[in-house]
């Protein structure tokens, strides 16, 4: 597996097309294995940034793309522990 930094929804439309392409499953097809219509794929490719975000993680999921977020220590540390309260 390949690490690609994402930023915008550009990036993840260009993602999910080039899997797609790769894998040969068209656009109405991949549409209709996530329950939705070909208009929302081709604006989730052209990374529009108003589609739905369930539906895209969806998309994701079905072409074996795993998403995965960096998120600082810090942030998920319990509160007690952020705040120097016991």
């Amino acid at each position: 597996m390949i690490d690609i930094k994402v930023k915008t929804p550009e990036d993840i439309g260009e993602i999910i097309r080039r899997v797609r392409r790769n894998q040969g499953i068209r656009q109405d097809d991949l549409a209709a294995y996530i329950d939705s219509s070909h208009v929302f794929m081709r604006d989730a490719e052209r990374g529009k940034p108003s589609v739905q975000l369930g539906r895209v993680l969806r998309a994701l999921d079905e072409l074996g793309i795993k998403v995965t977020l960096q998120v600082p220590d810090a942030v998920m540390e319990p509160k007690s522990t952020r705040s120097g309260a016991k």
